[in-house]
């Protein structure tokens, strides 16, 4: 049985008298695709934001690889290998792309010239195989905000996989996307998954892309734990599908 990378135990938040997420536990395992779907203001991205450190939850435990990290900083769990990417891309627009995988790396966020004095061919070589892997090596040179919004995605992707995490949070990675393009950028979510052996936890509202990506799935509903199950268990469910119904 696959072990767990990360466990959620009655996870609660608050915001002010808001109650965002109750009471929510949940495990993620280790090498796997794990997809979590709820209606919109069912308290996904509020997890996710509590699992990296973002909001530091009111009570309950968050373990990453056993260790409780619910009191650490953004960036201590970063360099653990746990890192997320958000609806709307975080990208340097104003910088090439060759440029934004260089800065992605903490070290390198000091500034221009520390950037340019610490680069080495090892980390230049793997930042255009990254590129590369996400077809984006022939625009390397050019400008990040001239791409599309699919390929900006695409980009901050690979400026994640330069810190090589071992988890992977992905907001709604194709939300927004050209429908031309999600396929492709499926492909290579799942081959960051089997390739890198990058543990992927996804929030998607995609239903489609969720149930063929995901071995696991668990559904939010008002800030609770709603279902949890196999993809073919959670289509059938009839409190997902009451709970879908009820937000159109």
């Amino acid at each position: 049985m696959t072990d767990a990378i990360i466990e959620l135990k009655d996870v609660t938040k608050s915001y002010g008298g808001v109650v965002a997420n109750r009471g929510v536990s949940l495990t993620v395992p280790r090498g796997g695709i794990t997809g979590l779907i709820g209606p919109n203001g069912s308290g996904k991205t509020t997890l996710f934001n509590s699992i990296v450190g973002y909001h530091p939850i009111d009570s309950g435990s968050i373990a990453f690889e056993g260790r409780e990290i619910s009191q650490l900083r953004v960036q201590e769990i970063a360099r653990l290998g746990l890192l997320r990417t958000f609806q709307t891309t975080r990208i340097y627009g104003k910088m090439n792309c060759m440029q934004n995988m260089l800065i992605s790396i903490p070290h390198r966020k000091s500034g221009f010239l520390d950037m340019f004095a610490r680069e080495n061919r090892e980390t230049a070589e793997r930042a255009a195989r990254l590129l590369a892997f996400v077809g984006l090596y022939e625009k390397r040179f050019l400008r990040a905000g001239s791409l599309s919004f699919g390929q900006q995605k695409l980009l901050e992707f690979a400026m994640a996989m330069m810190n090589e995490p071992t988890v992977l949070l992905l907001d709604e990675p194709t939300a927004g996307i050209n429908p031309t393009l999600i396929n492709g950028l499926l492909d290579r979510l799942k081959r960051a998954n089997t390739e890198f052996g990058i543990t992927l936890f996804i929030i998607e509202h995609n239903m489609r892309v969720i149930m063929n990506m995901a071995s696991k799935i668990y559904c939010l509903a008002h800030g609770e734990m709603l279902a949890a199950g196999e993809p073919g268990e959670i289509q059938r469910d009839k409190r997902v599908i009451d709970a879908y119904l009820g937000a159109t």
